[in-house]
Parts: structure tokens; sequence; C-alpha cells
């Protein structure tokens, strides 16, 4: 994905904290089959806004991506997986006939 920009401490942080690569987060992006959701937390606001979603890798591994999206960059803020409370949210915003 030419269009994805990590930062070096993010790419630290995904290594060393998540153990997620580069790759399983392109996987994401190309697998995403849900709806992105705009992260309003006080503490993590952003201009532009931090969009999230949760998708599989390719050898289904189940990640949250949140990113900014600034024109056709993709500037990536983390990526990991993701815990009960933040399935619960993405589900609730699936459309009836996925959750079932």
């Amino acid at each position: 994905m030419k269009n994805l920009k990590v930062s070096p401490k993010t790419l630290d942080k995904l290594r060393d904290k998540h153990d997620v690569t580069v790759r399983e987060v392109e996987q994401c992006f190309e697998n995403i089959d849900g709806p992105l959701l705009i992260d309003d937390r006080e503490e993590h606001k952003s201009d532009p806004p931090t969009l999230w979603f949760i998708s599989r890798t390719n050898k289904n591994r189940l990640l949250k991506v949140a990113y900014i999206q600034r024109g056709s960059t993709v500037q990536l803020r983390t990526c990991y997986e993701p815990n009960e409370a933040e399935m619960l949210i993405y589900s609730s915003h699936l459309p009836q006939w996925r959750t079932t």
C-alpha cells in the first residue's frame, strides 16, 4: 500500500508492543468489509479525525486499525488485537444481517 505512512515510533510500537507487521496492517485495509468509525474520545481527537476499523489479516488474525487520512496519505496511528469493548462498539455499527 504505497500511500500508507508509518512513523519510526509507530513501527517500533507495532513490533515491540503489539507484534504486528506493516504487511498485516495492509492486509486489514485490503480485507475491510465493515464501516469506518471516528474515534471521538477527547484524548484521541485530532484534525483530521482519527478513523478506525476492525478487519482480518490473510491469516485470519483480527486487528483494530486506527489512522488519519490526509488527502491520499494514510498515516497509521496504531494497530493491535481489539479488546472486547472495541469489538462490541464495532459490531454495534454493523448491518443487522452481519451480526446474526
